[in-house]
């Protein structure tokens, strides 16, 4: 309304104008006001994170970064990202802090549920199609997450990953996913670095230096790692110190 009385008294003045002949810059006088509306912040990057996964040769390597911010203010360099849902099922959870621990524990409801039913171990493509439903399930109120599930076939022990948007759209790879505030500096080094069919070991070194050197290179995630590689045999956890500024 005070919009509309203000080109009311726009109006009524450019004519009183054109009919005494006023100059006019008079009409700045009664142009309406402007306003500078700052947009919301990107929910994706309000507490960062990275997050990467990789496939080896009959082994699996996912890895994220343990930064928890508030856009550029630190807050924590504890706060994991990657979670088992299985033996040899693991998902990483970047975006939104408030959604990944909502997403976390629902997941960890449907798993355990799913365990009890199905008596034996969630497979990771199942859980793909898990998450991809619940997500898409809140398509009108997403949650803001970019999820990544990496882990072995019980059956084969075939490496699987795969990535989602935050409607559960699944974008399956046959090297390596990203997630992230990190996503464009994580695919530069990926290309870079990743070779087919290597070895656990070489896995976990390639893994590391990808996502070390992209975390690097963004503000917004660091804070030291933690590296899951996935075997057939086993599954070995490691925590990599980084700079903390």
């Amino acid at each position: 309304m005070q919009l509309v009385a203000k080109l009311s008294r726009f109006y009524f003045f450019l004519f009183f104008c054109r009919l005494s002949k006023l100059p006019p810059t008079i009409f700045k006088l009664y142009l309406p006001t402007q306003h500078n509306y700052v947009p919301m912040s990107d929910p994706f990057s309000i507490n960062g994170g990275a997050a990467v996964a990789m496939i080896g040769k009959d082994c699996v390597a996912i890895a994220s970064d343990l930064r928890l911010g508030s856009q550029s203010l630190g807050v924590s360099n504890n706060f994991e990202k990657v979670f088992e849902f299985g033996d040899k099922t693991y998902m990483a959870l970047t975006g939104l802090a408030t959604d990944v621990i909502t997403l976390r524990e629902l997941f960890k409801f449907k798993t355990n549920l799913y365990k009890l039913r199905e008596e034996r171990s969630i497979e990771p493509s199942t859980l793909a199609n898990l998450v991809s439903s619940s997500l898409y399930e809140r398509r009108f109120g997403p949650w803001f997450v970019g999820p990544i599930v990496a882990g072995l076939s019980s059956k084969d022990n075939k490496p699987f990953i795969c990535g989602f948007d935050s409607i559960g759209c699944i974008d399956y790879s046959h090297d390596f996913i990203v997630s992230g505030t990190a996503t464009d500096q994580l695919y530069g080094m990926c290309e870079g670095l990743y070779e087919p069919n290597l070895e656990p070991e070489d896995l976990f070194e390639t893994i590391s230096q990808a996502l070390l050197n992209a975390v690097d290179r963004d503000a917004l995630s660091g804070w030291g790692a933690v590296v899951y590689i996935i075997t057939k045999d086993k599954v070995v956890k490691r925590v990599l110190k980084t700079r903390q500024d």
